[in-house]
């Protein structure tokens, strides 16, 4: 059943993110007039982040077969019948704030940031798939490919807390898992090695750090809080807490972040950790 408009209006209150994100908007909207029409049609004149949301993805995807107040439909019963994708995506938006230097504002990837709305966008695709609508999923894969330049399969497995800086030519697999607090740079691929079917596509576990260009190949399991090097092919499983680097990947030392995600360091260590002269 669909939520009364004073129930909204309750949520709003209680949503201190959207709060934020709305003073935000309003201060951008007076400092610079030009904006004005866009923030108050993609943020002001909405009483919920989930709304706001769905305006703004389907102003992205809509075409000439799939008008936007149909996409903005569909986004909009996504979330209201499964609430943990708005968990996700304040938990994303929190992600980027927190990781991103760039990012001076929790507005700033709502509004702007591509790998945050085509995150959002898989979500959407996602709940479809699992609905048994798999046709709609991959038309709005699809679209979102073409829009952001990043393909995510709508059956992958994606947790929450998810920065994908950049996002330009990001490509995840359908049997790919990514789990919380993940963070990955453009040009990542979680693909394939070759024409295999089933499960065929990586698990990459809490807390890792993916550098820009990794590729990432085939059903192996990136443990929890490594971190992938830029540039490297990985091509067989990564302990938890390793760092590896080239082609292919081989470990270079030990992963001493608790989560390396978050920190966001990507230099690599000089020599492997066992090594004299290294701890």
């Amino acid at each position: 059943m669909a939520k009364s408009q004073t129930a909204k209006l309750a949520e709003a209150a209680l949503d201190p993110l959207w709060q934020e994100i709305r003073e935000e908007v309003a201060a951008t909207a007076a400092r610079e007039p030009v904006l004005a029409s866009f923030l108050h049609a993609s943020v002001l004149n909405h009483k919920t982040l989930e709304d706001a949301l769905a305006f703004q993805l389907a102003t992205k995807l809509e075409s000439p077969v799939l008008p936007a107040m149909l996409v903005r439909e569909l986004i909009a019963e996504a979330m209201e019948e499964d609430p943990g994708i708005g968990e996700a995506m304040r938990a994303d938006i929190r992600a980027v704030r927190e990781r991103d230097p760039a990012a001076t504002r929790f507005s700033e990837p709502f509004l702007y940031f591509k790998g945050f709305q085509a995150l959002q966008a898989y979500r959407a695709a996602h709940w479809l798939w699992q609905r048994g609508r798999k046709a709609l999923a991959l038309y709005l894969q699809s679209r979102a490919s073409e829009v952001f330049g990043v393909d995510i399969h709508p059956a992958a497995l994606i947790g929450k807390g998810i920065l994908i800086d950049h996002a330009t030519s990001v490509v995840v697999g359908e049997t790919a898992v990514i789990e919380d607090n993940v963070s990955m740079l453009h040009e990542v691929t979680l693909g394939g090695t070759g024409k295999e079917t089933g499960d065929r596509h990586p698990k990459v576990r809490h807390g890792v750090l993916i550098g820009a260009g990794a590729k990432i190949l085939g059903n192996v399991e990136i443990g929890a809080c490594a971190k992938v090097g830029a540039g490297s092919v990985v091509l067989e499983d990564v302990a938890s807490h390793c760092t590896v680097v080239g082609v292919p990947a081989q470990v270079v030392g030990d992963c001493r972040d608790d989560e390396p995600s978050r920190e966001m360091d990507h230099r690599m260590p000089k020599g492997r950790a066992d090594e004299p002269g290294n701890d």
